[in-house]
């Protein structure tokens, strides 16, 4: 091209301006070559042009060798990287073997047999996915301690209409008792959603579900303040049991003072859901939030049946 714009330079009284302008077209130098005077010129523009053209096609390869070249090196980088992340770790049976340690024998490690025993225990295992996820998921100490001084706070919005209901009980209780009143709010809001005279298949009775060996003999289970108060020295033992972890403190609650002391892939079911739904309520209610996912998900879980049940009773 170089040479084209040279040769148009040096005959630009012969050629027309818009050849002299835009002679880095080729098209250019062509209608121009048929136009110049004399055949020495012409055939000299004629190889002027053959010229560009091949530099022009010259310039189009160098282009693709650049590309495919570096499509080549990418290539390589994958296939170095991917034998390389196969020779250094195996897990085959040939590097499964017993010992306590990692050994490296040339480019291969062999693995003891309880590492990936281990690996597959720990991906089997529910409940510790279910305690990472919530400390993660709700990334505050109200996953973990209980909240001090929150006797104080209102009680948060999202609670079912019946447990709002006592809202101003649980307030009276809390500060007469000792007892977080978000925390009492959560155990009511899951044992009986503010149903008064709900009797569950297992005994336990009224607002917070208190076993009946906890009463004196002679008092009425089923009366709130009663209820209240032999539920709330419960959770006052549980929270001292279990040093203010609130999920040990509702697990206790649930289960009895045995869990707290117990791995938790033996605790029941029946507590294991307790923990992940009481942990997830007392959070965002200590939060100060508007709505509580972990209470939705509860509702959905059947908690839905026991509100409608509690608010038809305070209705009456």
């Amino acid at each position: 091209m170089l040479l084209c714009v040279s040769a148009t330079v040096l005959f630009a009284g012969y050629a027309p301006s818009g050849c002299v302008q835009r002679i880095s077209h080729v098209a250019n130098c062509e209608k121009f070559s048929r136009k110049a005077p004399g055949p020495l010129l012409r055939r000299r523009l004629q190889e002027l042009i053959r010229l560009a053209q091949g530099i022009k096609k010259l310039r189009h390869s160098e282009q693709l060798a650049r590309a495919w070249h570096l499509l080549g090196r990418c290539r390589q980088v994958l296939s170095r990287f991917l034998a390389n992340s196969l020779r250094f770790l195996r897990f085959s049976r040939k590097q499964i073997r017993g010992g306590r340690k990692l050994i490296k024998r040339g480019e291969v490690y062999y693995v003891p047999v309880w590492l990936p025993i281990t690996l597959a225990l720990l991906l089997a295992s529910s409940v510790i996915w279910d305690d990472i996820a919530s400390l993660v998921q709700r990334g505050t100490a109200s996953a973990i301690h209980l909240i001090s001084g929150s006797t104080d706070a209102e009680l948060a919005a999202f609670f079912a209409p019946a447990v709002q209901h006592w809202s101003s009980d649980i307030g009276k209780w809390a500060e007469e008792y000792e007892v977080d009143k978000h925390l009492l709010a959560t155990v009511m809001q899951i044992e009986s959603c503010g149903h008064p005279t709900v009797i569950s298949s297992a005994g336990a009775r009224g607002l917070f579900q208190v076993m009946p060996f906890h009463f004196a003999d002679g008092e009425d289970m089923l009366d709130p303040e009663t209820n209240a108060m032999r539920g709330s020295a419960f959770l006052k033992y549980c929270r001292a049991a279990s040093d203010d972890v609130i999920g040990l403190t509702l697990a206790c609650y649930n289960g009895g003072p045995s869990v707290i002391n117990q791995p938790r892939e033996r605790w029941s079911a029946e507590t294991r859901k307790y923990y992940r739904w009481g942990v997830g309520i007392y959070s965002d209610a200590a939060a100060g939030k508007q709505r509580s996912e972990t209470l939705d998900q509860w509702l959905a879980a059947g908690g839905e049946r026991l509100c409608t049940s509690a608010l038809n009773e305070l209705s009456r």
